[in-house]
């Protein structure tokens, strides 16, 4: 079965949730590898690229809470 005609049958879990799932996940863990790159970028001296990472790391920040709003909307249904 192709992944593009899941529909919750293999995974009990619709497309849509799954997906909101994945993208709140992605987004958390994105946040965390944002931080060692910036911390990376301070060793080596270079606090453009520092702070280019850790502007990255706040709109991860931003999506993960966004998607974690959506998922408490949901669950709370």
């Amino acid at each position: 079965m192709a992944a593009s005609t899941e529909t919750g049958d293999v995974t009990g879990t619709l497309d849509k949730d799954y997906n909101l799932i994945w993208f709140t996940e992605a987004c958390l863990s994105n946040a965390l590898r944002m931080q060692t790159y910036a911390r990376d970028a301070d060793r080596a001296g270079d606090a453009e690229l520092a702070d280019f990472f850790r502007r990255a790391q706040g709109e991860s920040r931003k999506g993960a809470e966004q998607g974690k709003e959506l998922l408490r909307q949901r669950l709370a249904r």
